[in-house]
Protein backbone atom coordinates (compact mmCIF):
# COMPACT_ATOMS: atom_id res chain seq x y z
CA UNK A 1 0.00 0.00 0.00
CA UNK A 2 1.30 3.41 -0.89
CA UNK A 3 2.48 5.60 1.98
CA UNK A 4 3.39 9.26 2.20
CA UNK A 5 6.06 10.70 4.50
CA UNK A 6 5.41 14.04 6.14
CA UNK A 7 8.14 16.47 7.08
CA UNK A 8 7.99 17.78 10.65
CA UNK A 9 9.41 21.17 11.59
CA UNK A 10 10.75 20.77 15.17
CA UNK A 11 9.00 22.98 17.72
CA UNK A 12 12.29 23.49 19.64
CA UNK A 13 13.96 24.92 16.54
CA UNK A 14 11.07 27.29 15.93
CA UNK A 15 11.21 28.53 19.54
CA UNK A 16 14.98 29.09 19.25
CA UNK A 17 14.44 31.22 16.15
CA UNK A 18 11.76 33.25 17.87
CA UNK A 19 14.02 33.89 20.88
CA UNK A 20 17.21 34.62 18.98
CA UNK A 21 16.09 36.55 15.91
CA UNK A 22 16.16 40.36 16.00
CA UNK A 23 12.97 42.34 16.42
CA UNK A 24 13.33 43.84 12.98
CA UNK A 25 13.10 40.48 11.13
CA UNK A 26 10.02 38.30 10.77
CA UNK A 27 10.20 34.57 11.31
CA UNK A 28 8.71 32.52 8.49
CA UNK A 29 8.19 28.79 8.88
CA UNK A 30 8.85 26.65 5.81
CA UNK A 31 5.85 25.93 3.62
CA UNK A 32 5.13 22.23 3.32
CA UNK A 33 2.94 21.20 0.43
CA UNK A 34 0.40 18.41 0.54
CA UNK A 35 1.67 14.83 0.28
CA UNK A 36 1.83 13.52 -3.27
CA UNK A 37 -0.16 10.30 -3.39
CA UNK A 38 -2.23 8.16 -5.71
CA UNK A 39 -5.87 9.25 -5.85
CA UNK A 40 -9.14 8.74 -7.68
CA UNK A 41 -10.08 11.51 -10.09
CA UNK A 42 -13.26 12.13 -12.10
CA UNK A 43 -15.11 9.62 -9.89
CA UNK A 44 -18.72 9.12 -10.99
CA UNK A 45 -21.56 8.97 -10.14
CA UNK A 46 -21.09 11.91 -7.80
CA UNK A 47 -24.75 12.15 -6.76
CA UNK A 48 -27.43 9.70 -5.59
CA UNK A 49 -28.45 6.86 -7.90
CA UNK A 50 -31.63 4.83 -8.09
CA UNK A 51 -31.89 1.37 -6.52
CA UNK A 52 -32.27 -1.53 -8.92
CA UNK A 53 -31.31 0.47 -12.02
CA UNK A 54 -28.13 0.24 -14.05
CA UNK A 55 -25.49 2.87 -13.42
CA UNK A 56 -21.85 3.17 -14.40
CA UNK A 57 -19.00 3.67 -11.97
CA UNK A 58 -16.11 5.48 -13.66
CA UNK A 59 -12.80 6.97 -12.56
CA UNK A 60 -9.12 7.37 -13.32
CA UNK A 61 -6.23 6.62 -10.95
CA UNK A 62 -3.88 9.58 -10.75
CA UNK A 63 -0.23 8.95 -9.89
CA UNK A 64 1.78 11.21 -7.57
CA UNK A 65 3.25 12.79 -10.72
CA UNK A 66 -0.24 13.92 -11.76
CA UNK A 67 -0.32 11.56 -14.73
CA UNK A 68 -2.94 8.79 -15.04
CA UNK A 69 -1.87 5.26 -14.13
CA UNK A 70 -2.00 3.15 -17.29
CA UNK A 71 0.20 0.12 -16.55
CA UNK A 72 -0.98 -2.74 -14.35
CA UNK A 73 0.21 -6.21 -13.44
CA UNK A 74 -1.11 -8.87 -15.80
CA UNK A 75 -0.84 -12.63 -16.14
CA UNK A 76 -2.01 -15.66 -14.20
CA UNK A 77 -3.61 -15.47 -10.78
CA UNK A 78 -5.93 -12.95 -9.14
CA UNK A 79 -3.37 -10.27 -8.20
CA UNK A 80 -3.67 -8.29 -11.41
CA UNK A 81 -5.29 -5.16 -12.78
CA UNK A 82 -7.96 -3.35 -10.78
CA UNK A 83 -10.40 -4.93 -8.32
CA UNK A 84 -13.59 -2.92 -7.77
CA UNK A 85 -15.38 -3.87 -4.55
CA UNK A 86 -18.54 -2.06 -3.41
CA UNK A 87 -20.09 -2.81 -0.02
CA UNK A 88 -23.12 -1.32 1.70
CA UNK A 89 -22.07 0.23 5.00
CA UNK A 90 -24.11 -2.22 7.11
CA UNK A 91 -22.24 -5.09 5.36
CA UNK A 92 -25.43 -6.59 3.96
CA UNK A 93 -24.55 -6.33 0.25
CA UNK A 94 -21.42 -6.58 -1.86
CA UNK A 95 -20.48 -6.20 -5.53
CA UNK A 96 -17.11 -7.45 -6.81
CA UNK A 97 -15.79 -6.78 -10.31
CA UNK A 98 -12.46 -6.68 -12.14
CA UNK A 99 -13.20 -3.91 -14.67
CA UNK A 100 -11.23 -3.36 -17.88
CA UNK A 101 -8.88 -0.38 -17.99
CA UNK A 102 -8.74 1.72 -21.15
CA UNK A 103 -5.41 2.74 -22.71
CA UNK A 104 -5.74 6.21 -21.19
CA UNK A 105 -6.19 4.68 -17.70
CA UNK A 106 -9.91 5.34 -17.41
CA UNK A 107 -12.17 2.71 -15.85
CA UNK A 108 -15.88 2.22 -16.57
CA UNK A 109 -17.93 -0.52 -14.90
CA UNK A 110 -21.73 -0.91 -15.22
CA UNK A 111 -23.35 -2.09 -11.98
CA UNK A 112 -26.75 -2.36 -10.32
CA UNK A 113 -27.03 -1.38 -6.65
CA UNK A 114 -30.08 -3.27 -5.36
CA UNK A 115 -31.02 -1.35 -2.20
CA UNK A 116 -30.92 2.20 -0.79
CA UNK A 117 -28.13 3.36 1.49
CA UNK A 118 -24.50 4.50 1.61
CA UNK A 119 -21.88 2.30 -0.01
CA UNK A 120 -18.09 2.26 0.29
CA UNK A 121 -16.11 1.73 -2.91
CA UNK A 122 -12.73 -0.01 -2.65
CA UNK A 123 -10.47 0.25 -5.67
CA UNK A 124 -7.74 -2.36 -5.09
CA UNK A 125 -4.93 -1.59 -7.53
CA UNK A 126 -2.06 -3.80 -8.72
CA UNK A 127 0.23 -1.40 -10.59
CA UNK A 128 3.17 -2.28 -12.79
CA UNK A 129 5.67 0.31 -11.62
CA UNK A 130 9.37 0.35 -10.68
CA UNK A 131 10.03 -0.44 -7.02
CA UNK A 132 8.39 -2.73 -4.48
CA UNK A 133 4.82 -1.35 -4.49
CA UNK A 134 2.71 -4.51 -4.73
CA UNK A 135 -0.78 -3.08 -4.47
CA UNK A 136 -2.72 -0.31 -2.79
CA UNK A 137 -6.33 0.69 -2.15
CA UNK A 138 -8.23 3.88 -2.92
CA UNK A 139 -11.65 4.65 -1.46
CA UNK A 140 -14.78 6.27 -2.91
CA UNK A 141 -18.42 6.55 -1.90
CA UNK A 142 -21.77 5.93 -3.53
CA UNK A 143 -25.23 6.78 -2.28
CA UNK A 144 -28.42 5.03 -3.37
CA UNK A 145 -31.53 7.12 -2.90
CA UNK A 146 -34.35 5.88 -0.68
CA UNK A 147 -34.95 4.94 2.92
CA UNK A 148 -31.89 3.22 4.38
CA UNK A 149 -32.62 0.53 6.97
CA UNK A 150 -29.25 -0.58 8.34
CA UNK A 151 -29.06 -3.90 10.13
CA UNK A 152 -26.13 -5.15 12.22
CA UNK A 153 -24.36 -8.28 10.98
CA UNK A 154 -26.00 -11.44 12.33
CA UNK A 155 -24.00 -13.68 14.68
CA UNK A 156 -21.78 -16.39 13.27
CA UNK A 157 -23.62 -19.33 11.76
CA UNK A 158 -21.53 -22.21 10.42
CA UNK A 159 -23.86 -22.91 7.50
CA UNK A 160 -25.13 -20.69 4.70
CA UNK A 161 -27.27 -21.76 1.74
CA UNK A 162 -27.09 -19.68 -1.44
CA UNK A 163 -29.23 -20.60 -4.48
CA UNK A 164 -29.53 -24.15 -3.17
CA UNK A 165 -25.77 -24.58 -2.60
CA UNK A 166 -24.79 -25.18 1.04
CA UNK A 167 -21.56 -23.75 2.50
CA UNK A 168 -20.51 -25.25 5.85
CA UNK A 169 -17.59 -24.33 8.10
CA UNK A 170 -16.94 -27.56 9.97
CA UNK A 171 -14.82 -25.99 12.73
CA UNK A 172 -14.10 -22.34 13.43
CA UNK A 173 -10.50 -21.95 14.66
CA UNK A 174 -9.47 -19.13 17.03
CA UNK A 175 -9.07 -15.96 14.98
CA UNK A 176 -6.58 -13.26 15.94
CA UNK A 177 -5.48 -10.07 14.21
CA UNK A 178 -2.39 -10.33 11.99
CA UNK A 179 -2.32 -14.08 12.60
CA UNK A 180 -3.00 -16.26 9.53
CA UNK A 181 -5.68 -18.94 9.92
CA UNK A 182 -7.41 -21.41 7.62
CA UNK A 183 -11.14 -22.13 7.37
CA UNK A 184 -12.17 -25.42 5.83
CA UNK A 185 -15.47 -25.01 4.01
CA UNK A 186 -17.59 -27.85 2.65
CA UNK A 187 -19.64 -26.87 -0.43
CA UNK A 188 -22.48 -29.08 -1.67
CA UNK A 189 -25.31 -28.76 -4.15
CA UNK A 190 -28.95 -29.25 -3.16
CA UNK A 191 -28.74 -32.97 -4.04
CA UNK A 192 -25.80 -33.43 -1.67
CA UNK A 193 -23.14 -33.74 -4.40
CA UNK A 194 -19.87 -31.91 -3.99
CA UNK A 195 -19.72 -28.65 -5.94
CA UNK A 196 -17.12 -28.17 -8.67
CA UNK A 197 -15.41 -24.77 -8.72
CA UNK A 198 -14.81 -22.82 -11.93
CA UNK A 199 -11.98 -20.24 -11.98
CA UNK A 200 -13.34 -16.71 -11.71
CA UNK A 201 -11.18 -13.58 -11.79
CA UNK A 202 -8.06 -15.73 -11.58
CA UNK A 203 -9.04 -17.79 -8.50
CA UNK A 204 -11.29 -20.69 -7.49
CA UNK A 205 -12.74 -18.56 -4.67
CA UNK A 206 -12.38 -15.07 -3.25
CA UNK A 207 -12.59 -14.27 0.46
CA UNK A 208 -13.40 -10.58 1.00
CA UNK A 209 -13.34 -9.23 4.55
CA UNK A 210 -14.88 -6.00 5.89
CA UNK A 211 -14.83 -4.87 9.52
CA UNK A 212 -18.08 -3.68 11.09
CA UNK A 213 -18.14 0.07 11.72
CA UNK A 214 -14.74 1.11 10.35
CA UNK A 215 -15.12 -0.88 7.10
CA UNK A 216 -11.46 -1.92 7.13
CA UNK A 217 -10.83 -4.29 4.23
CA UNK A 218 -8.76 -7.34 3.34
CA UNK A 219 -8.93 -9.87 0.52
CA UNK A 220 -7.54 -13.39 0.17
CA UNK A 221 -7.91 -16.03 -2.53
CA UNK A 222 -8.34 -19.77 -2.98
CA UNK A 223 -6.41 -21.30 -5.87
CA UNK A 224 -5.33 -24.69 -7.16
CA UNK A 225 -2.34 -26.09 -5.21
CA UNK A 226 0.15 -25.40 -8.02
CA UNK A 227 -1.18 -21.94 -8.89
CA UNK A 228 1.12 -18.92 -8.79
CA UNK A 229 0.41 -15.38 -7.66
CA UNK A 230 -2.21 -16.33 -5.04
CA UNK A 231 -0.66 -15.48 -1.66
CA UNK A 232 -2.06 -12.49 0.28
CA UNK A 233 0.22 -10.64 2.69
CA UNK A 234 -0.05 -8.07 5.48
CA UNK A 235 3.35 -6.95 6.71
CA UNK A 236 5.37 -10.07 7.46
CA UNK A 237 2.26 -12.29 7.70
CA UNK A 238 0.89 -14.13 4.68
CA UNK A 239 -1.72 -16.75 3.84
CA UNK A 240 -2.72 -18.80 0.80
CA UNK A 241 -6.04 -20.55 0.34
CA UNK A 242 -6.27 -23.69 -1.76
CA UNK A 243 -8.68 -26.23 -3.22
CA UNK A 244 -7.63 -29.58 -4.65
CA UNK A 245 -10.93 -31.48 -4.88
CA UNK A 246 -14.62 -30.72 -5.55
CA UNK A 247 -16.63 -29.43 -2.60
CA UNK A 248 -13.63 -28.49 -0.44
CA UNK A 249 -12.30 -24.95 0.02
CA UNK A 250 -9.47 -24.06 2.38
CA UNK A 251 -9.92 -20.32 2.91
CA UNK A 252 -7.16 -18.07 4.22
CA UNK A 253 -8.07 -15.58 6.95
CA UNK A 254 -5.79 -12.62 7.60
CA UNK A 255 -7.15 -9.32 8.95
CA UNK A 256 -5.23 -6.35 10.39
CA UNK A 257 -7.16 -5.50 13.59
CA UNK A 258 -9.59 -7.13 16.04
CA UNK A 259 -13.34 -6.71 15.79
CA UNK A 260 -16.41 -8.10 14.08
CA UNK A 261 -15.64 -8.93 10.48
CA UNK A 262 -17.93 -9.94 7.66
CA UNK A 263 -16.50 -12.56 5.31
CA UNK A 264 -18.00 -12.65 1.81
CA UNK A 265 -16.92 -15.97 0.33
CA UNK A 266 -17.40 -15.97 -3.44
CA UNK A 267 -17.04 -18.86 -5.86
CA UNK A 268 -18.45 -19.93 -9.22
CA UNK A 269 -20.50 -23.13 -9.25
CA UNK A 270 -22.35 -24.47 -12.32
CA UNK A 271 -21.95 -21.16 -14.13
CA UNK A 272 -23.24 -18.99 -11.28
CA UNK A 273 -21.19 -16.75 -8.97
CA UNK A 274 -22.34 -17.37 -5.40
CA UNK A 275 -21.65 -15.21 -2.35
CA UNK A 276 -21.83 -16.87 1.07
CA UNK A 277 -21.59 -14.37 3.98
CA UNK A 278 -20.22 -15.29 7.40
CA UNK A 279 -19.70 -13.16 10.52
CA UNK A 280 -16.37 -13.68 12.27
CA UNK A 281 -15.15 -12.42 15.64
CA UNK A 282 -11.44 -11.63 15.65
CA UNK A 283 -9.57 -11.14 18.92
Amino acid sequence: MATARRLAFPASLLLACLAGCGSGSAVKAPEIGPARTFKLVDFQPAGPVAAGKATTVSFTIQQPSGRPLTTFKRGAGPHTGVHLIIVREDLSLIIHRHPPVARDGSVRQPIVLPAPGPYRVIVDVYPKLPGSLRNFQLVGRLNVAGHYRPAPPPPFRPEQTVDGVRFTIARLPPLRAISPALLRVDVRRADGSRAAFTPWYGALAHAIFFREGSLDYFHTHVCAPDAANCTSAFGAASVTGHASSPGKLTVGVLVPIPGTWRLFLQTKVDGHVLTAPFTLEVR
